[in-house]
C-alpha cells in the first residue's frame, strides 16, 4: 500500500496545475450497503447563546470549528434526510485535494483550505455545485517534502501547520500562517470580466520570532530548530494571536507590525485555541492556559490548570497530550479532555479570569477502558457538551482494519448549580475522525460514519445525524465507498442554504435536502381522472 501511495503522490506532483472549474466527481468503490438508513427527521431547535466577535465572520462561518469559541455549532438547519441529494468534487488530480477547512462568506461562497502532498491552496467554491471560482496557492510545507524523501506519509498526517487553522475575518478575508512563518491576509474580489480572484491584502514576516530551519527541497540538512506556526485567531482588541507546534504563543499587531511572544518550553501545542473578550485559551500537552497581554502586547498567563497527560501517545494521536481544541460555553465555562491511560476524561473548568477557588467543575471518564481517545474539539452549546471517540483510527492512508474502531458518542451536561456534570446519553455509533457539528435550528448533531459492506472490500461512508436531545440516530445518508470518501479528520460545515459539506481525503462532498414538490389540486384532479 505504501508503494501505491507514493506512486500516487508522484502522479499528483506531475499533474497539471489548471484544474477544471466544473467538479470531477469522486470515484466510489463498489456499493452494496444501503443508500439510506433510518427516517427523515423533524426540526427541534436546541437552545444556546449566540457568539459574536468584532473581527471575525459570523458564528458558524469563520473557522474549522465555526467560531472563536470552537463551539462547532451552526445556527441554521442542516439536512433533515428528505430526498437527499449529493454532489462531490475530486481534487486528487491537482494541488489542493482534500478540503480540510471550509468557511462561508457574506455572499455565501465557500472558502476552503484544500490540501494535498503537492501543496496547499485556498479555494473559493460555488455553494452546492462545488464549481471552482478562484484559487490561491500557498507555499509547500516542509512536512510534504519530508514525507516524499523519507517515504513516510505519517509525517504529513501529524503536521497541523500550513493554514488549516485559518479564520475568516469580518470583511471576508482569510487570515492564516503559511509554512514560511508569515501571517498573510487574503481578500477576494470580482474582476471586470466577472471572474473571482484572491489577492494579498497583508503580509507579516514572523521568522525573526519563530525558528524556521526546516528540512525542505532547498534545505536538505538543517541543523537548527524548526517550529511551524499552526493556528491564528484575533482577540477582541484586533491583535492576531498565533501558536506554534513547540509551545510558542505570540501576538501580531496588524496595524504596526509589532510582534511579541513567549514560549512554554518543553511543551507542544497540536491543535488550535479559543478566544473570548477576556482571554485566549491554549491547551498544550501538559496544561490548559488562559492568557492575556501585558502593556507591551506580550502574552502572559492569567491562570493555568495541569491535567493527566498519561504515559504514552495513543493510536492516531499527534503527541502525548490532550487531543482537543478547547471549547468555550456561554460566558463561564471551558472544556478539554486529558490523555489519561485507561480512559480519557472530559474536564470542565470555570474560565472567569477573576474567579477565586477551584476552577475544576467535573472530571467525567469517557468511553471504554483501553479504547478511549479523541482528536477533535467537542460540540459545546448552552450547558451541553457532545464528544466522539476516535480511538483506533489513524488516517485514510494508514487505516486497514475497521473492526478495531469501538466507536462511542456521549452527551454531558454541566449542572446548573455547578456541582458537577451528568452523562445524558451514550450512543454506540462510530465517528472515527470527523469534526462534528450541531445544527441549533433543527437539533441534529451531524457526524460522518462508515458501515461494513457485504461481499465488498471497502467500507461505505455516511453522513449521520443524531438527535441532540435523545442521542438516537435519526438517519444516515450514503456518500460513497472506499478511501476517496474517507473523512480523514476534516470537518462538517453547514452552508447558508442548509447544505452540509464534508471534506474527504480526496476532495469535498455536498449533501442537501430536495423535497418533492407538492402536487397542485388541478394536477391531482387530472391525475385521478386519468
Amino acid at each position: 500500500m505504501k508503494h501505491h501511495f507514493f506512486a500516487l503522490l508522484s502522479a499528483v506532483l506531475l499533474a497539471g496545475c489548471s484544474p477544471s472549474k466544473e467538479p470531477e466527481p469522486l470515484k466510489s468503490s463498489a456499493l452494496t450497503a444501503p443508500e439510506f438508513i433510518g427516517q427523515s427527521a423533524t426540526a427541534k431547535p436546541f437552545q444556546g447563546s449566540n457568539i459574536t466577535h468584532p473581527f471575525m465572520a459570523k458564528a458558524g462561518k469563520s473557522t474549522i470549528h465555526g467560531d472563536g469559541f470552537n463551539s462547532d455549532v451552526h445556527l441554521i438547519s442542516g439536512p433533515l434526510g428528505i430526498n437527499p441529494q449529493i454532489q462531490t468534487r475530486d481534487g486528487s488530480n491537482m494541488p489542493g485535494g482534500m478540503c480540510a477547512t471550509v468557511t462561508i462568506t457574506t455572499k455565501d461562497q465557500l472558502i476552503a483550505l484544500c490540501a494535498s502532498i503537492a501543496g496547499f491552496e485556498i479555494h473559493m467554491l460555488k455553494p452546492r455545485s462545488l464549481e471552482l471560482l478562484a484559487r490561491f496557492k500557498l507555499p509547500n510545507r516542509p512536512s510534504s517534502f519530508q514525507a516524499l524523501v523519507k517515504r513516510d506519509p505519517t509525517i504529513v498526517m501529524t503536521d497541523t501547520s500550513g493554514g488549516a487553522y485559518y479564520y475568516l475575518d469580518d470583511q471576508d478575508r482569510v487570515v492564516l500562517a503559511d509554512s514560511t512563518q508569515r501571517i498573510i491576509r487574503l481578500a477576494n474580489r470580482q474582476t471586470e470580466t466577472g471572474e473571482w480572484e484572491f489577492y494579498l491584502d497583508g503580509s507579516w514576516d514572523l521568522s525573526h520570532e519563530v525558528p524556521n530551519d526546516c528540512m525542505n527541497w532547498n534545505n536538505w540538512f538543517p541543523d537548527g530548530e524548526c517550529d511551524p506556526i499552526t493556528a491564528v485567531l484575533p482577540d477582541h482588541k484586533g491583535l492576531i494571536w498565533w501558536v506554534t507546534r513547540y509551545g510558542r504563543v505570540g501576538t501580531l499587531n496588524p496595524e504596526t507590525g509589532r510582534v511579541k511572544s513567549t514560549q512554554f518550553k518543553g511543551e507542544e501545542i497540536q491543535n488550535s485555541f479559543a478566544m473570548d473578550e477576556n482571554a485566549a485559551y491554549v491547551v498544550t500537552d501538559h496544561a490548559t492556559y488562559a492568557m492575556n497581554t501585558d502593556a507591551r502586547g506580550k502574552p502572559t498567563v492569567l491562570w493555568q490548570e495541569a491535567y493527566d497527560r498519561g504515559s504514552a501517545r495513543k493510536v492516531g494521536s499527534i503527541n502525548q497530550g490532550s487531543g482537543t481544541t478547547p471549547t468555550l460555553l456561554g460566558d463561564r465555562y471551558i472544556t478539554v479532555t486529558d490523555n489519561a491511560d485507561e480512559r480519557i476524561n472530559l474536564l470542565v473548568y470555570r474560565r472567569q479570569p477573576d474567579f477565586n477557588g477551584q476552577r475544576l467543575i467535573c472530571t467525567v471518564p469517557l468511553f471504554e477502558n483501553q479504547q478511549s481517545a479523541t482528536e477533535n474539539s467537542m460540540v459545546g452549546w448552552g450547558r451541553t457538551i457532545i464528544i466522539e471517540n476516535n480511538f483506533g483510527y489513524s488516517s485514510a492512508v494508514q487505516q486497514k482494519e475497521w473492526d478495531v474502531i469501538p466507536g462511542g458518542i456521549t452527551r454531558i451536561d454541566i449542572r446548573k448549580d455547578e456541582s458537577g456534570c451528568d452523562v445524558v446519553w451514550n450512543s454506540p455509533e462510530k465517528a472515527p475522525s470527523v469534526v462534528p457539528k450541531l445544527s441549533a435550528d433543527n437539533g441534529l448533531v451531524y457526524f460522518y460514519t462508515f458501515e461494513q459492506q457485504k461481499n465488498a472490500e471497502d467500507v461505505a461512508w455516511y453522513l449521520m445525524a443524531l438527535d441532540a436531545n435523545s442521542g438516537k440516530t435519526a438517519f444516515k445518508i450514503r456518500t460513497g465507498a472506499g478511501m476517496a470518501f474517507d473523512n480523514n479528520w476534516a470537518p462538517i460545515t453547514i452552508g447558508t442554504d442548509g447544505t452540509a459539506y464534508v471534506g474527504t481525503i480526496k476532495g469535498i462532498i455536498a449533501i442537501w435536502d430536495e423535497p418533492q414538490p407538492a402536487l397542485s389540486q388541478s394536477t391531482e384532479h387530472g391525475a385521478n381522472q386519468g
